[in-house]
């Protein structure tokens, strides 16, 4: 993948992973646009990063969801990459939580339906344009989950097979399907948390090593061990994760 002069859209982008991207191909000359539900974060990302282009919405909302597609194809139709990073994880017990409904209706709209939804809203756009790409951040859960995160495991489970599928579907296009996936980065959502984390700046940084060489599955720190064990022995694996 060619890294410059790009018109890059990511979804989450006010903080964490989505941010460290998003200031990583500013730097490299691409035009950037971040989506972020909290309009605060976004107005302190733009007041620091004026080239920014910023949209506000919460994309699990049909609404925000189609003015977002509807802004991208009447302001920016030079798009050519798009980055489905947004997410919500809920750490909970299905016998004792009080909101099991919200949580779970809330993560899967947030990490499934949302950016399945606007990949393939964007398509379009994305298919004629020259250099294009979508890139989903995955975790590396999907290997092997946690028990206090059961939906948002399935999520990302969901998401790694929908890039894999996705890729099958575009095999003959100029469009191509890259994956992140990720051990635990230091974010607002993993806040509090004590183990070992990466930063998003060491995850960015592994993760252009790999697009700039168009390899499509980017295991980034940990995950990458986790995979060797995966498949040599599954239950390991799972023994490892399950109470992180």
């Amino acid at each position: 993948m060619i890294t410059t002069g790009n018109t890059v859209l990511i979804t989450g982008g006010s903080s964490g992973i989505g941010l460290a991207l998003a200031k990583r191909f500013l730097e490299l000359h691409n035009k950037v646009i971040i989506t972020g539900r909290n309009k605060e974060k976004l107005q302190r990302v733009k007041a620091t990063f004026p080239e920014i282009i910023t949209f506000s919405g919460d994309l699990t909302d049909q609404n925000s969801l189609d003015e977002l597609v509807l802004f991208m194809k009447q302001k920016h139709v030079d798009l050519n990459i798009l980055i489905n990073n947004a997410a919500v994880q809920y750490n909970y017990n299905f016998v004792e939580e009080p909101e099991l409904t919200y949580k779970i209706n809330y993560e899967v709209a947030t990490n499934i339906t949302a950016p399945i939804q606007l990949t393939g809203l964007l398509l379009p756009l994305l298919l004629k344009n020259k250099n294009s790409a979508i890139v989903n951040v995955s975790s590396g859960l999907f290997m092997a989950p946690k028990k206090s995160a059961s939906v948002y495991c399935a999520s990302k489970s969901a998401i790694h097979s929908f890039s894999k599928t996705l890729r099958y579907q575009l095999k003959h296009t100029d469009t191509k399907v890259f994956e992140i996936i990720p051990a635990l980065v230091d974010t607002p959502m993993t806040a509090g948390r004590n183990t070992s984390k990466i930063s998003p700046e060491q995850l960015t940084d592994e993760f252009f090593r790999n697009f700039k060489k168009d390899r499509f599955e980017s295991y980034i720190g940990k995950t990458k061990l986790l995979k060797y064990i995966s498949r040599l022995s599954p239950k390991l694996a799972d023994s490892l994760m399950k109470n992180k």
